[in-house]
């Protein structure tokens, strides 16, 4: 359960109009859901900096040198991580918390909301519809997720407005890509809308928060730390820039750098 404090639980309508208090979900099951959504986003979040801190080098990989648990004992030897394996899992364990938020939501908007694929907010249904499809690409292969999408959701647009659009137009048995649906942050975007503004959970506002021991920008996979002096191992690069002008970023996954836009950064 999440600490009290942070979140109450509100069973009426909520401020945008979304009915949560005359639903399929009794206070109690909305309240349980929304305990989940929020363990899925906290899980999300924990991914993230570990992800982050295993690419700086700076996660510590230390496992038990004798570790029993009801009849097996393993020893260090066995199940010593190398950096190179924390690498590759790292990735893994990221998209595996991702996709966890969507298992979290399918099933929060089914207890809350009565009938939610045919339900008249098309914010309901569009929300409803993305996470169904993510959840049961990720169920079938959560290695290695592929898209199916059922016959009545095929060359369609599901939106929910500045969270989250799915475009299916032949999208069925491609791999997942993170510019069908916006990347992890969309998700975990829409996970919040699902448990405030569907399920209506209250957030207050976020206390004692830990300071940021570094300066660091994200873009995409791309890490960018502010430093003191370059490295003398740093190597300068030179992208050619693209027809309007903006540079193509090395390692951000399609984005390119240009002074067009509020950030600074956009897909190219």
């Amino acid at each position: 359960m999440r600490p009290r404090g942070q979140c109450s639980v509100k069973p009426r309508q909520s401020s945008t109009g979304h009915n949560t208090g005359t639903q399929a979900a009794t206070a109690k099951v909305r309240e349980q859901h929304i305990s989940y959504l929020f363990a899925a986003e906290v899980q999300f979040l924990l991914a993230s900096a570990v992800r982050l801190a295993t690419n700086l080098k700076t996660q510590p990989l230390e496992l038990p040198t004798v570790w029993t648990h009801g009849k097996h004992t393993v020893r260090y030897r066995e199940i010593a991580l190398r950096q190179d394996q924390a690498d590759s899992a790292a990735v893994t364990l990221h998209q595996s918390a991702t996709f966890l938020m969507a298992v979290a939501m399918k099933d929060a908007i089914v207890a809350a909301v009565r009938d939610p694929k045919n339900s008249p907010d098309v914010t309901v249904s569009s929300a409803y519809q993305i996470v169904r499809m993510i959840r049961n690409s990720f169920a079938h292969a959560p290695l290695a997720p592929v898209w199916s999408i059922d016959d009545d959701c095929k060359d369609r647009i599901f939106y929910v407005p500045r969270v989250i659009r799915l475009d299916t137009h032949n999208l069925t048995g491609q791999p997942f890509d993170w510019k069908h649906y916006g990347g992890p942050l969309a998700l975990l975007r829409l996970c919040r809308f699902v448990r405030i503004k569907l399920l209506g959970d209250m957030v207050s506002r976020r206390k004692n928060l830990p300071k940021p021991a570094k300066v660091i920008h994200q873009v995409g996979s791309l890490i960018l730390q502010q430093v003191d002096k370059i490295p003398d191992s740093a190597r300068r690069i030179h992208p050619s820039p693209l027809s309007d002008g903006s540079i193509p970023i090395p390692g951000a996954e399609g984005y390119v750098l240009t002074t067009r836009t509020k950030n600074r950064y956009r897909t190219a």
